[in-house]
């Protein structure tokens, strides 16, 4: 019955029929699994945690329990008892190196203080090179258990401290790429490039775990779309499993599309028999398997974008391509790769369908004569040394709702925050979940201004606010990652609500919440300067000519 319960998704119904299996007897070690999934689906965090404790203590040698304890505590920002889990599961597994990964490089995922992330950094760079040098790669059963392990996992949280990672990540893709090297030495050789025959085109492959709709590679579409097929021919790698009408699109852009999820040697192999030019990993560091297969040569020229807009410190990876707009003079300095500068914000992203309006503030619980302020980042975006503005935007703005789209994970920094000037933070801080597209793009549109995170800007949340004419308030960093919506702005011509620092974010914010002709403005202008932004085909251009500048290089050579 509890099983029943549990594969038709009723999961209150499977918590109450396996807690009356457990009163009869201890249970086997699936039942501690499921229960604890039942608790994960309802958001029960505190008795899910508790019940995989409990089946970790009964069943200390089954590692799927160890291993969600350890993500998920992180996930929810229980960083010491995710440490603590690690360290513990790594003496249960000495063999495992999934558990010698996550016990050397596990960061927060969101921070307490501007002290922590110093602490943890210190903590990360210790442990790469305490994981480095213990290592050990000599038998063929620590060369697959390390495959695994780098098959498990990315260091995705470690760019989120913003500092210039280019040191650790070569490291650690050093590392990765020796890893893929002793499993598979016959895919790390030099790829010579292939010949161009008259009339034969440049074969150009992109290969990705999230040929879908995700944030990560939306923007791909673009490329694709306005290929010169008359010089290139254009492959697609699926490598992971969640198709929907977007995939349908990279298919159709596509002349040949192969989906082959959750198999590196096929993707592998099919990928060396194209015999490409080029091979493009749209983003590195976001999954696990693309940086696995990133680790191989399979291509005489590999290229990684901004999907996860961070250097990838492997020495397989030949050129980063990014955006004019978007880089700092001294940009070469956060790369392993070579930087190519494509024109403008280096992408061509299709212009988002914004629905009219058909839901009211009301229907999402928000006061009409409030200043909604939307900050839909996720979670970790947000630093702490940052918090003080909200608090300072509402002390002056009085009627400030400031609307949190990710979880509560900020609400006890927030508290502090705003309580160092006298204010509550539970009357301007609200916390929405908005698990449907047409309810987000609503808050978009029903919302006053958008408030951009330091640091690591918005991305594909920044071009759909956009897009809604929602004035965005950003203040651009000092890595790329960090001036994407300062780029978006440049392009769109609208550059009023760019700031050089926190004390002008906070005056732009105020003047967007207390003038609302002014608020106005800025959105008529934006709604006029769309096209300056979407599905832009200059990028397309630059990047076909840095293609065909490469492979005349190889061929002259």
């Amino acid at each position: 019955m509890s099983n029943k319960f549990f594969s038709e998704g009723r999961w209150k119904e499977a918590i109450a029929q396996y807690q009356k299996l457990l009163e009869i007897q201890s249970g086997d070690v699936d039942i501690y699994w499921n229960l604890s999934h039942c608790y994960r689906q309802l958001n029960l965090l505190d008795e899910y945690f508790n019940t995989l404790q409990q089946g970790i203590k009964l069943y200390p040698t089954d590692e799927r329990l160890h291993f969600s304890s350890i993500i998920d505590l992180r996930q929810n920002g229980r960083i010491q008892e995710a440490i603590f889990s690690a360290d513990n599961a790594a003496k249960c597994f000495p063999d495992d190196y999934t558990f010698q990964l996550l016990k050397y490089l596990t960061v927060p995922s969101i921070y307490e203080n501007r002290e922590e992330i110093n602490f943890y950094r210190q903590r990360y760079t210790q442990g790469l090179q305490d994981l480095i040098q213990q290592t050990s790669l000599q038998t063929t059963e620590e060369q697959n258990s390390a495959l695994a392990g780098i098959g498990r996992l990315t260091n995705f949280y470690l760019s989120y401290q913003a500092q210039n990672d280019i040191d650790l990540q070569r490291q650690y893709g050093n590392l990765v790429h020796e890893i893929m090297t002793l499993n598979y030495p016959q895919w790390v050789v030099p790829v010579s490039m292939p010949k161009l025959q008259p009339n034969n085109k440049i074969r150009i492959g992109y290969v990705s775990y999230y040929l879908h709709s995700y944030s990560g590679t939306l923007w791909l579409t673009g490329w694709l779309r306005y290929c010169d097929r008359s010089s290139f021919e254009i492959y697609c790698y699926y490598i992971g499993n969640q198709p929907d009408p977007i995939t349908q699109q990279f298919q159709q852009y596509s002349d040949f599309f192969h989906h082959i999820p959750d198999n590196l040697s096929a993707v592998s192999e099919q990928i060396i028999a194209d015999k490409l030019h080029i091979l493009v990993f749209p983003e590195i560091g976001m999954n696990p398997q693309t940086m696995q297969m990133a680790g191989l040569r399979l291509a005489p020229v590999q290229c990684t974008a901004w999907g996860h807009p961070v250097t990838t410190g492997l020495p397989t990876i030949d050129y980063f391509l990014s955006s004019e707009l978007m880089e700092p003079e001294n940009a070469q300095e956060h790369y392993s790769e070579k930087l190519i500068r494509l024109p403008n914000i280096g992408v061509s992203y299709p212009k988002p369908y914004i629905p009219p309006v058909i839901k009211t503030r009301s229907d999402f619980q928000l006061p009409d004569d409030a200043v909604i302020y939307l900050c839909c980042q996720a979670p970790f975006k947000y630093l702490p040394q940052y918090d003080f503005i909200f608090a300072e935007i509402a002390h002056r703005v009085p009627q400030a709702k400031f609307v949190f789209l990710r979880g509560t994970l900020l609400q006890p920094r927030l508290k502090l925050a705003f309580a160092a000037i006298g204010l509550n933070s539970e009357d301007y801080c609200v916390f929405l979940s908005i698990p449907e597209r047409l309810d987000y793009l609503m808050i978009n549109l029903l919302s006053d201004v958008y408030l951009d995170t330091f640091t690591w800007s918005g991305g594909n949340t920044t071009l759909e606010a956009i897009a809604c004419n929602l004035p965005i308030v950003t203040c651009p960093g000092e890595f790329m990652r960090g001036r994407h919506s300062d780029s978006f702005l440049k392009m769109l011509g609208v550059t009023d609500t760019i700031s050089k620092n926190e004390t002008e974010y906070i005056e732009i914010a105020v003047k967007l919440g207390l003038d609302p002709t002014w608020r106005g403005t800025i959105a008529e202008r934006m709604s006029q300067n769309h096209d300056h932004l979407f599905d832009d085909k200059a990028c397309v251009a630059g990047l076909e000519a840095f293609y065909k500048r490469v492979c005349s290089k190889h061929f002259s050579a």
